[in-house]
């Protein structure tokens, strides 16, 4: 055996892969290269979107934050319709796969409607202004439903293993962070007019003379996003559908598949722990242009922050593996968690009297320990979703990854707009003028308006994520049991277990054992008969 072997199996058994290093890595990257869209569209929409349409649109701060409101609320909707689709669909290329290519072209249409009125903006028209740009969110928001849900859906198949699936994770969040640091890199070559030093550290604070720079970065990034969705349909291999049998689809049916989602602690837990990480992130993506603006004058740095954040967050994920892989799928949340509160935090110390480099060095070290400790709830909450769907199936006897991958986009999306409803009102509220930039001319009480949502709301709300995810106990071994005698279940109609396991079971599930498919008499195959 060379050396060159001796290293990459050394290398393999440390980070935990098994099997051929080649063959492994592999299905990670057709899987997860969708991730490049899925995962990055959203950064430039969260940190430009609402600003681009007051300071480049001229809107309010309210009225803009309605859009992404409005937008929310359909996501409420559509997101459990189509999980329960996908659950259902019967195809030769698999349940949830087809809806990859079928997206992918609207979805990029959807990406340059969002950042250009194709002239309606100009005629000073707010009402058609607003009109136009609600509907590119939702066709934005349907077409992203459309992809991600189906998307979220496979994994529990195509890794159907405890660390399996924290791998596939790993290279999950590398490919999010491909598609996070060059969308900022094409959104600010394309605001800078293709100027590399503009771009990184000279970009002007934007204004209605950049409506045609805002068009470019729709068009390149429209571009950009198409072919990766395409690229995982082709790649990606998930067993045929075409002869499952499926439960009536009904409104009824569709109520009651959410209610029995709720009935698991397992997934109450996991709910609470990416509710709190999904407000605190997006209050800091929606405020911080706002803030750099009008607080710190330092909106000149805002793409090299935002380029240094996205490096930061990556640089996080072996971290994140190796603590997950040696600790459990929690303990990196627990020991990266207080960077997140500690980095957003400080920003709140900042004027704009103090110094220059003093604001641009706390405003780097705060995006650098921010972004490092946001990995860490961030991979917890991906690492423990794929096992909630099997918790699910203890209580109900079915597998339904589509409606429990249903509440990652809902909570990724529907969150989002929520929190960008509610920075927009806030501010506007706080008597915030986006139409008056310089810090000395905003009021006391709209400086502490902005500092409120910048940095005081999300570093609570990120103590809160910090102190839910010591409530999730799931671990390896009452996963594998779990595991066992769910096939075990399926193949015999009944299980072997202990006593003391069937007591951790029910603490992990929330729920008696004789009320469980798991505990029944016979395998449960009809809704009706669920408990």
């Amino acid at each position: 055996m060379g050396a060159g072997q001796k290293i990459g199996n050394k290398v393999k058994d440390i980070i935990g892969v098994e099997g051929n290093f080649g063959e492994t890595i592999r299905p990670m990257m057709n899987y997860t290269c969708a991730n490049i869209t899925l995962g990055g569209a959203g950064y430039p929409i969260n940190q430009f979107h609402q600003q681009f349409l007051a300071y480049v649109e001229g809107m309010k701060t309210g009225m803009a934050g309605r859009i992404t409101l409005i937008s929310g609320l359909w996501d409420a909707i559509s997101d459990p319709i189509m999980g329960m689709i996908t659950d259902r669909t019967k195809s030769n290329w698999g349940r949830h796969r087809p809806y990859l290519l079928f997206g992918a072209i609207p979805f990029a249409i959807s990406y340059l409607f969002r950042w250009t009125s194709f002239g309606i903006s100009s005629t000073g028209n707010m009402r058609a202004t607003w009109l136009w740009y609600l509907f590119g969110s939702l066709m934005y928001c349907t077409f992203m439903t459309v992809m991600s849900i189906p998307h979220t859906a496979m994994l529990p198949t195509v890794a159907p293993g405890y660390f399996e699936r924290t791998q596939y994770k790993i290279v999950e969040y590398a490919m999010n962070s491909v598609g996070q640091v060059s969308s900022y890199v094409f959104t600010a070559l394309a605001l800078s007019g293709f100027n590399v030093k503009t771009a990184l550290v000279a970009l002007p604070t934007p204004s209605a003379d950049d409506r045609a720079k805002y068009t470019m970065v729709g068009i390149v990034l429209m571009i950009w996003f198409v072919w990766s969705p395409i690229l995982c349909f082709i790649k990606t291999k998930e067993p045929s559908s075409k002869d499952q049998i499926n439960e009536p689809l009904d409104i009824k049916t569709l109520l009651y598949e959410y209610k029995t989602v709720f009935s698991s602690r397992a997934f109450r837990q996991y709910f609470v722990i990416s509710l709190f990480f999904s407000m605190s992130r997006y209050f800091c993506n929606y405020a911080d242009q706002y803030f750099m603006v009008s607080v710190t004058d330092t909106y000149n740095i805002f793409i090299s922050m935002n380029i240094i954040a996205g490096i930061a967050e990556f640089s996080g994920s072996p971290i994140n593996y190796l603590i997950t892989r040696y600790k459990g799928k929690t303990a990196c949340g627990k020991v990266l968690g207080p960077l997140m509160v500690v980095g957003i935090a400080i920003n709140s110390i900042l004027t704009y009297e103090t110094p220059r480099v003093i604001k641009y060095v706390v405003i780097v070290i705060s995006a650098i320990l921010y972004n490092i400790g946001f990995s860490g709830p961030g991979f917890v909450a991906e690492n423990i979703q794929p096992d909630v769907t099997d918790v699910d199936e203890l209580i109900t006897g079915r597998r339904r990854e589509g409606v429990i991958s249903t509440f990652k986009t809902f909570f990724s999306k529907t969150i989002s707009s929520l929190m960008g409803y509610a920075v927009g009102t806030s501010l506007e509220l706080f008597g915030y003028d986006p139409n008056v930039k310089h810090p000395t001319q905003q009021s006391k009480l709209t400086m502490f308006g902005l500092r409120l949502n910048y940095s005081i709301i999300p570093s609570i709300l990120a103590l809160f994520c910090v102190i839910s995810i010591y409530k999730y106990k799931m671990t390896k071994h009452d996963h594998e049991e779990i595991k066992r005698i769910i096939k075990e279940k399926h193949e015999t109609g009944k299980c072997d277990i202990t006593e003391e396991e069937k007591r951790r079971i029910e603490y992990i599930a929330g729920k008696p054992w004789e009320t469980m498919w798991i505990g029944s008499d016979e395998v449960i195959r009809s809704l009706d008969t669920l408990a």
